[in-house]
């Protein structure tokens, strides 16, 4: 059978179906026919099932049950063994059923439905069985005295539980233990009696004749009553008119109890425990019977008042909901342990719906705009831009003010929402909810791009200033240079871009020539003078070609003159092409000139040959540039302020129009002044300077809008403090503000300057507390006389009584108060009734003491208080027994000493507050508050009097601290030196890098801005990229000199000769070659020669001309290409006589003569800041390289004129992270202090990081709060005494009451002390209470025990909290606490009546860990004491493994009965100390043998005490006698055993050990020495170098 397929169906839920594949298969597993199986019992292959949907989420969920009982795994598991010893528990398992239900019923579901949307979730889970603790009791304390002073009595011992038993552990044993006593026989009879009292009965009221009449008469009344008022409405008035009871008015009196009597009974006790007729206990006067009780009544209160109104007015679905309260009054207040009142007061929650309710109000966020951003807050404190901060750019700071505000409920609640000009009154902040926006955001102020010109042109020709207009003669040679960079928010000027020179003859077009054909000599003559004509073009002003026609009105360039040599003629050089003129103007002391060389290449023959020039006709020069040095150029000045056109009508008036603003911005002019400056002398008139060059002095500008000052309405006024100011009649103020939303710009309204107003605020309110009014005792109430009158001893109109009072409630001001009220907010009740006593005649009566007399100086005289007798007690003789009852005291009067004394440490430094600091060096620190320089720390004092108790600090005339000047240091930044100047590029050719670098000059110190990162010389770096023309320095050539002929022939003037010329490396500048610069600076591969060693021809000899520059090799340079070079004939050979060729060709070969170029791109500069800005936005950049193959930088224009393509991005932008400092808020105000009294109480103060730090800002401080001492003052309580002994007036036993006091203490608080008892008065102001509880008990009932009672102790004190835990850890299964109580007995024989001891255990919080450890004593004979210890040191029964427990006896089998033998701790047969153990070959102790002395003599006497070195007793220390201070040792090799002592090994290793070091260092010493080898030293010195660290401070 497979398994059920997936349930389809076209409908969810049950309808679904579901199959699975059914065949027959044989025993053996494979398939066969159908109809070989039993077709009855062929499964179902289709069934119906539960179609899920996604929907069916909603409906069914997985119901968990419960986790069971952790099960231990070796119960399940068959065969497992379970641990014998448990240490940190045992492994269980817990089960839990889980179901798929259906969540509206919960009714059972198949689990296929919830497994659909998710996993089953897990029936079992792993847990851990805690180990059984067994119970852990004290040790026993002393025994009691016997319970008897003479016959047979009982002593008890008791011991406390200190640990409950848990998890089956063992439980406790008795917690007491008795034995017998007998003082001696009794003298006479044994008392076997006793009068034992029983407890109180019921209060009962007796019911006199005529009450009972009236009760009568009431029952009819009321019958009739029931049958006159049957209808509602006589219902409803008699409600009314039982509302009306004065009961219900504020401030009734609640007083109206009702005095009873309740009696005892008193009986005669055997010591068995059986009562006896009173007669048998002998006693004079019997106990009282009979006393005066208060009713018990039991709280009543009214029924529910209606549901007030809901404290939320308005509808809002997704805020908190409103309150509504009913309540209920206190009819009747409860008496002598009646039930208590019920809550007086319901509520629940509620909220508004309906059309007529109105939304509630909804507040959010707003911001006003946010200031200009300021760059100067990111300078560190040695930033050299502090002193001049005008034009700062970059990164900065800008914040805005956060305020909250309401809005209408019919916008969303977002910031967007709020219209910019929808002004709206800041209200209290806390009604925001949410995160608030930011107040702080980084900002850039965009660095102005200065103008980058180009180097200038060079002069043109002289042409006309308007080439169209040619009237003027007056013409101008002129100079350019262009913008490489625009300005972008540039104030300055741009320097000017054209300069001029007037010049004669000027003209538009001029003939170029371009090059001299070759010269053809005349008269079609092979040699001799001829003529060259030129080639030439025409060419405009800027040097481009143009039509020829355009020089129509030009000279055109003449034929020039030449000569072809004749073979015996001399043979000249062409001339060289003319130098660049020397200078660029001509003047008084500066003239152009120019020149141009040639050389002689061959001589003349002797005969018939013209003659070679001399020296100086080789060299010709011209004047140039001879125009005057007189340059003129326009000079333009700042644009001015834009200032409304009047001329230009406003035809965009949408332009620049502001969001709300109404009036529209409109186009406005600006201009600027434009003068004709000659350079170097200064403004000359408008005429010299070329007019169609005149820049503009007018240009059209947006004028700014108007922008006014917007301010929010004021805020309410702050609330006036709510709580009433007790004793404070100084007024406090409030307050309310404005916020300025927007500020004015460009002329617009200005802000108002009073921003905050401060008013009064009314009277402080009186505190509204209330208190219990108490009315006045009524008459002392005695038990009615018709009860009491059989008692013996009874008077009728005297004895012990009750008297009760009224109580009301009360305002702080006296008004009237509810009941509820005074329930609720006031101290307890006070009591409604005290025990009285009504005097009978001869009773003495005294009045209350006085209080004592003043004192009028400490330490002298005394001071008394006095009382007086009362009543007819004035003429009663044994009243005036003064002994008995006195009627003064007397003590000396106090002697007040005090003394202060520093307590606590000295505070955090506190500087002075509501001052802000400029930071070092007069420099505004980043918005910061005053963080540093001097502030004071304050160390509290504390007065004691001269009982060391605390007093108030006022006695000491001390006002409550010492303070102190203290010094916050200030932080200091990093400071680095300035920037180096950048060094020179480092390559002349291509790019290379150039770098400057900073030092470290001062570490930061005190959380000063911290350094960016130093390299090991403490310095940092910044490296960019640079890019040097590779013709910026140029080699020049001067013309060959004359030959020098090293081999002559002096008849022809020809042979081997020697050139020479000079080369210099030149900066070449736009005007040529300027100056001679060091030789490095140029490419020494280009370099010319400077010398060269030829033939000069022979007259008759073919003369040729220099070689002309190679032909280019094709590219790709491959082997097969050539390239060639020409000379051309200067003179023909003679006769006879061949030119050599004319023409060379050489093979191209890669990076030898041909060369293959790409460009490089160089890596991205670090990021580029303006040198105004000190982060954000900056550039990085990047250069183009072009690289010849060989892998050398060459000149860019090698690859652009292969037309490389360039596909580089050069500059990026990037952005520097600002250096934004830490940013505090304020401190916040003091808080109240941590404690209300005594010396540790602090006062404490905090602030948050408003802005955290970022890249390299100062980090922020550690101190984020600071404290203060409170004004010391002593801690007052109230302080029960010890309970007095339980007594039972005038009987043996029974029920007794037991008292004690309530009094007042002062302590320091600090716990370590246990207070001292001072006057009540000094806690008047404190409210009763006792360790927090306010209910005050100074009398309770207890059980005097009878003689020959078993009883129950009181419950000791609660165990500490003591955690489940192994080693330390804590096991998880919590904290417990115990508390037990013990069986006291009497007498032997009536041990079998004891009850069962009794023991409370609770579960705690933080509870300790201890750990139980068996320790033993020292061996005495074959026993010793075993016992548990806990940790802490208490010795304990219980709580110690019972597995673990050490052996307390131990005994030999078979004894040890050889002489000077003893049983060992091991029961092991030894020997006593000084003797040996020889064994037996079955380890049996065969004798003992003395042990031979090795004595060690020790300094001192050399009769040493002789001793074993096996101690027979380890725990008991050694007693050595005086004057013997050595020792002797027995060495005994073999143990108690038989088995060789560890020490032995420990000697044995030793002496193997020295053995091998003896054998080795043999070896070395007679091992022969090798030669040494000679090693080639150095002699030179070394040079001493210094390790540097990096530190600056080196």
């Amino acid at each position: 059978i497979c398994l059920w397929g997936r349930c389809m169906g076209s409908e969810c839920g049950p309808g679904g179906s579901q199959s699975r594949a059914v065949w027959c298969a044989h025993s053996e597993g494979w398939t066969t026919l159908h109809s070989n199986c039993n077709q009855t019992e062929r499964p179902d292959s289709q069934q119906s099932c539960f179609r899920v949907c996604d929907w069916h989420k909603e409906l069914y969920d997985w119901q968990l049950g419960a986790w069971n009982q952790c099960v231990p795994v070796s119960m399940r598991s068959a065969g497992m063994q379970r641990p014998t010893v448990c240490t940190r528990g045992e492994e269980g398992i817990q089960m839990r059923e889980v179901g798929c239900v259906q969540k509206a019923n919960g009714k059972p579901a198949e689990d296929a439905i919830c497994e659909y949307f998710e996993t089953k979730p897990r029936l079992e889970q792993a847990c851990l069985i805690p180990c059984p603790r067994d119970c852990v009791v004290s040790d026993f304390s002393p025994w009691t005295p016997c319970s008897k002073t003479c016959g047979m009595g009982l002593q008890n011992r008791i011991r406390i539980i200190l640990a409950p038993p848990l998890f089956g552990g063992a439980v406790c044993p008795n917690l007491t233990e008795f034995q017998t006593c007998q003082p001696g026989p009794c003298e006479g009879e044994e008392r076997f009696y006793s009068l034992r009292v029983g407890p109180w009965g019921p209060c009962s009221v007796p019911l006199t004749r005529q009450a009972r009449q009236k009760m009568r008469e009431n029952v009819r009344e009321r019958l009739r009553e029931k049958g006159k008022a049957k209808d509602p409405e006589t219902r409803e008035l008699k409600k009314k008119k039982k509302n009306r009871n004065p009961q219900n008015r504020p401030g009734r009196k609640f007083g109206d109890l009702q005095i009873g009597y309740q009696t005892r009974e008193v009986s005669c006790v055997h010591k068995s425990g059986i009562v006896e007729a009173l007669s048998l206990c002998s006693q004079q006067t019997l106990p009282v019977t009979l006393q005066a009780c208060v009713m018990t009544k039991d709280c009543y209160v009214t029924e529910w008042s209606e549901w007030s109104a809901c404290s939320k007015e308005c509808y809002d679905p997704n805020g908190p909901k409103g309150e509504r309260t009913r309540t209920r009054k206190v009819s009747q207040l409860p008496t002598d342990g009646g039930k208590d009142c019920p809550e007086l007061e319901e509520k629940e929650p509620c909220s508004l719906q309906g059309d007529g309710v109105p939304p509630c109000a909804v507040y959010s966020w707003k911001t006003t705009e946010w200031t200009e951003c300021r760059v100067d807050v990111l300078l560190s404190q040695q930033d050299r831009r502090r002193g001049n901060q005008t034009g700062l750019c970059g990164g900065g700071i800008q914040t805005r003010e956060v305020y909250c505000v309401q809005t209408s409920t019919d916008t969303p609640l977002n910031l967007s929402s709020i219209r910019p000009k929808e002004v709206l009154r800041p209200v209290d902040s806390d009604l925001c909810l949410g995160i608030p926006p930011n107040t702080t955001q980084l900002c850039h102020i965009s660095c102005p791009v200065e103008c980058e010109v180009s180097s200038w042109s060079a002069w043109g020709p002289c042409t006309y200033e308007n080439c169209q207009d040619q009237a003027a003669k007056k013409g101008f040679k002129l100079r350019k240079r262009k913008l490489i960079t625009d300005p972008m928010g540039w104030t300055g000027n741009c320097p000017h871009l054209m300069e001029a020179i007037p010049c004669e003859d000027p003209s538009c077009y001029d003939w170029l020539v371009v090059k001299l054909e070759e010269c053809i000599p005349d008269n079609e003559k092979e040699c001799g003078p001829g003529t060259q004509i030129p080639q030439v073009q025409c060419v405009n002003n800027d040097g481009e070609y143009v039509e020829r026609q355009f020089c129509r009105d030009a000279i055109l360039p003449m034929p020039s003159i030449c000569e072809v040599p004749c073979p015996k003629d001399c043979a000249l050089s062409p001339w060289t092409p003319w130098s660049l003129c020397s200078h660029t103007c001509s003047g008084k002391n500066t003239e152009g000139k120019q020149t141009r060389a040639r050389s002689i290449l061959a001589y003349n023959a002797g005969e018939g040959g013209i003659l070679c020039p001399n020296i100086s006709a080789l060299q010709e020069v011209r004047n140039c540039n001879d125009h005057p040095c007189t340059v003129y150029h326009w000079q333009t000045g700042p644009w001015g302020q834009c200032i409304e056109d009047t001329s230009i009508t406003a035809t965009n008036m949408s332009v620049g129009q502001t969001h709300g603003d109404s009036a529209a911005c409109s186009v406005g002019m600006q201009t600027r002044k434009v003068i004709c400056v000659r350079v170097n002398v200064g403004q000359v008139t408008p005429k010299k300077c070329p007019e169609s060059l005149r820049p503009d002095t007018v240009r059209p500008c947006l004028l700014p809008c108007k922008r006014d000052c917007i301010v929010s309405p004021y805020s309410e006024w702050s609330p006036c403090p709510s709580t009433c100011q007790a004793g404070v009649k100084t007024k406090r103020k409030q307050y309310r503000k404005r916020i300025i939303i927007q500020l004015p710009a460009n002329g617009g309204q200005d802000c108002p300057e009073m921003l905050t107003q401060e008013q009064e605020c009314e009277a402080p309110s009186v505190c509204q507390g209330y208190r219990w009014k108490t009315h006045k005792w009524r008459r002392c109430q005695l038990v009615p006389w018709s009860v009491r009158q059989d008692s013996p001893g009874a008077q009728e109109t005297c004895g012990p009584g009750l008297q009760v009072r009224a109580v009301s409630c009360r305002k702080q001001d006296g008004g009237q108060a509810d009941i509820e009220a005074c329930l609720k907010f006031a101290s307890p009740m006070p009591s409604l009734t005290q025990p009285c006593q009504l005097p009978c005649q001869e009773d003495c009566q005294l009045s209350s003491w006085s209080k004592f007399s003043p004192c009028t100086v400490n330490c002298v005289g005394v001071r008394t208080r006095k009382r007086m007798l009362v009543g007819k007690s004035k003429k009663h003789d044994q009243c005036k027994n003064y002994q008995m009852y006195p009627l003064s005291e007397t003590q000396y009067c106090p002697c007040n000493k005090y003394n202060a004394q520093p307590v606590g440490n000295w505070s955090d430094c506190i500087l002075p507050e509501g001052s802000r600091i400029e930071g070092q060096l007069g420099i505004r620190v980043q918005g910061d508050i005053k963080e540093c320089g001097q502030g004071y720390r304050y160390q509290a004092m504390v007065c004691y009097d001269q009982d060391n108790c605390i007093v108030e600090t006022s006695r000491c005339n001390s006002h409550g601290y010492i303070e102190e000047a203290c010094i916050i240091p200030c932080p200091s930044d990093c400071k680095l030196s300035e920037w180096s100047n950048w060094s020179r590029c480092s390559k002349s050719c291509g790019s290379g890098v150039k770098v400057r670098s900073k030092w470290l000059r001062e570490k930061p110190y005190n959380g000063g801005r911290p350094c960016p990162k130093l390299d090991h010389v403490n310095q940092v770096y910044e490296v960019v990229p640079c890019l040097s023309d590779c013709g910026q320095y140029v080699w020049v050539a001067e013309p060959w000199s004359v030959w020098k002929f090293s081999n002559l022939d002096l008849k022809d003037n020809c042979g081997e000769g020697v050139q020479t010329r000079m080369v210099r490396c030149m900066l070449n500048t736009i005007d040529g070659p300027s100056e001679q610069v060091e030789d490095y600076l140029c490419d020494p591969e280009d370099m010319p020669l400077g010398a060269r060693k030829s033939q000069l021809p022979c007259p008759e000899d073919c003369v040729l001309s220099e070689w002309g520059a190679w032909s280019p090799c094709a590219l790709p340079c491959s082997g097969n290409s050539t390239r060639e070079r020409n000379a051309y004939l200067l003179r023909q050979p003679g006769e006879q006589k061949e030119c050599p060729p004319t023409k060379e060709i050489e093979p191209c070969k890669l990076n030898s003569n041909c060369f293959h170029y790409s460009y490089n791109i160089t890596d991205w500069s670090t990021c580029q800041l303006s040198e105004r800005a000190v982060c954000g936005n900056g550039v990085k950049t990047r250069m183009l390289d072009c690289v010849r193959s060989d892998g050398k930088s060459v000149d860019l224009k090698f690859c652009k004129k292969l037309g490389l393509e360039r596909k580089w991005q050069m500059n990026t932008s990037c952005v520097v992270e600002c250096p934004v400092n830490c940013q505090l808020s304020d401190w916040s105000p003091w808080s109240e202090c941590t404690h209300t009294c005594g010396l540790a109480g602090k006062l404490w103060r905090r602030r948050k990081v408003i802005q955290a730090p970022q890249g390299d800002g100062r980090p922020c401080p550690s101190q984020m709060e600071q404290w203060k001492p409170c004004l010391v003052k002593p801690c007052y309580s109230w302080r029960y005494s010890a309970w007095s002994d339980c007594k039972s007036e005038g009987a043996k036993c029974g029920e007794g009451v037991r008292f004690r006091n309530v009094s007042c203490f002062v302590s320091d608080g600090s716990g370590q002390q246990d207070g001292s008892l001072v006057e009540d008065e000094l806690c008047a102001d404190i409210e009763p209470s006792v360790d927090g509880d306010a209910h005050i008990v100074l009398k309770e009932i207890c059980i005097v025990p009878c003689p020959g009672d078993c009883y129950l102790m009181d419950w000791t004190v609660w165990s500490p909290c003591q955690l489940n835990c192994i080693s330390g850890d804590d096991l998880g299964f919590g904290s417990v606490q115990v508390r037990s109580r013990a069986v006291v007995a009497q007498d032997p024989e009536n041990l079998l009546q004891c009850p069962e001891q009794e023991m409370e255990a609770r579960p705690c919080t933080e509870g300790q860990c201890f750990e139980y450890k068996w320790r033993t004593g020292p061996w005495r004979g074959s026993s010793r004491l075993v016992w548990c210890q806990r940790s802490d040191g208490l010795n304990v029964t219980g709580g110690c493994p019972v597995s673990a427990k050490p052996m307390t006896d131990h005994s030999c089998h078979p004894p040890c009965t050889k002489p000077r033998s003893l049983c060992t701790e091991v029961s092991v047969c030894g020997c006593e100390e000084g003797y040996t153990e020889v064994m037996t070959s079955d380890g049996l102790l065969d004798q003992c043998t003395v042990i031979p002395v090795l004595e060690i003599p020790t300094t001192g006497d050399n009769k040493a005490d002789v001793k074993t070195i096996r101690a027979f007793n380890p725990t008991q220390p050694a007693v050595s006698t005086p004057g013997r201070v050595g020792r002797t040792w027995f060495l005994q090799p073999f143990g108690p055993d038989g088995k060789l002592k560890t020490w032995v090994y420990g000697v044995a290793a030793g002496a193997f050990v020295l053995l091998v070091f003896i054998i080795s260092m043999t070896y070395l010493a007679c091992k022969k020495p090798k030669k040494p080898q000679r090693r080639q030293m150095n002699n030179r010195l070394k040079p001493l170098t210094l390790a540097y660290d990096g530190d600056a401070d080196m």
